[in-house]
Parts: C-alpha cells; sequence; structure tokens
C-alpha cells in the first residue's frame, strides 16, 4: 500500500485538468502530457485525490464542491505564496485573464518565471513548475489556475473576484 503523505500541490493541477478537459474520456497519459508530469506522478497524485475524498473511486468524477471548499478556504494556508523579484515571465493571479479584464494594475504584476514570458513583475512561484507550459497549452487550465494564484496571493477583492470566477468555472 502507498505510504500516503497529504496533498501535494500538484495534486490540485491534476483536478484543475480534469475540470478543463470537461469530460471523463482522458487517460492517465494525456494528463501527464498536457501537465508536462510522469504518468507515475500523475497517477499518485489521483490516489491523494481518492483518499482525500476529492475524487470519486474510479478516479474520473472530481467532487467539485469539496475541491472549491478547498481551493476557497485552505489553498492560501496549505501553499502560502508572497510575491518575490521583478522576473520576466506569464501573468498569473490577477496580472492574467479572467481577473486583468476586471482589475486593471500597473503597479503590481505578477507573473510565473518563463524564459518565453514577456511580461515583467513580482515573481509567483506556481503550484509545480511546469504550469506556464501547461497553462499556454490550454486556456481554461489557465484561468483556472491563475484564479488558484488569486486566491493565494490576492487582496480581499482580488480574493472575492477569484472567488466567484472559480465557483462559475468548477461547479
Amino acid at each position: 500500500m502507498r505510504k500516503l503523505t497529504g496533498l501535494r500541490p500538484q495534486d490540485l493541477l491534476v483536478l484543475l485538468k480534469i475540470i478543463s478537459l470537461k469530460n471523463d474520456r482522458w487517460r492517465t497519459t494525456d494528463l501527464a502530457n498536457e501537465l508536462f508530469m510522469s504518468q507515475s506522478e500523475v497517477s499518485a497524485a489521483l490516489f491523494r485525490n481518492r483518499y482525500a475524498g476529492l475524487i470519486d473511486d474510479s478516479k474520473r468524477v472530481v467532487y467539485k464542491e469539496s475541491l472549491l471548499e478547498l481551493l476557497i478556504h485552505g489553498v492560501k494556508f496549505v501553499f502560502p505564496q508572497k510575491p518575490g523579484a521583478v522576473v520576466r515571465g506569464m501573468p498569473t493571479a490577477h496580472s492574467a485573464p479572467p481577473l486583468s479584464e476586471l482589475i486593471h494594475s500597473k503597479e503590481s504584476v505578477y507573473v510565473w518565471r518563463d524564459d518565453d514570458g514577456t511580461v515583467r513583475g513580482e515573481e509567483i512561484e506556481p503550484l509545480y513548475p511546469t504550469v506556464p507550459k501547461a497553462a499556454r497549452i490550454d486556456k481554461s487550465f489557465y484561468e483556472l489556475v491563475a484564479l488558484v494564484d488569486a486566491i493565494r496571493v490576492g487582496k480581499t477583492r482580488e480574493y472575492r473576484l477569484a472567488v466567484d470566477g472559480l465557483t462559475k468555472r468548477i461547479v
């Protein structure tokens, strides 16, 4: 039997990717390829998510209300983040869609460090190193992860808008 050590950041990304696909016809290989993770990493994430009660026994159906509750009330405590140095990267949190359409802030731009990025801003460490690559190929996934980052680092206004955005997209 596998040793359980609690949820890891990539576990949330696997669930968000499944939600972004909007169907249950995916394979573990598909998730691994699109998240730029190993298949064993994705399998372990599915196992931990099932144990935590975030996905059903078949590991196909995400318990969306439970995931939303974790994201809204727990992610900022379990996977906290503070803005870092100014770097070139890919926008996240309120600097990325969909919040960038609602919040226009020139003074605080948040980015994931990314060599292919075109924006300079304060660095936010992504939940997993391959997030920028995965976000670049899936707009829906990008929006979900950016909203999660807004919860991780946002002030009250950004937090509320992120909660609304996640609720609309997940439930």
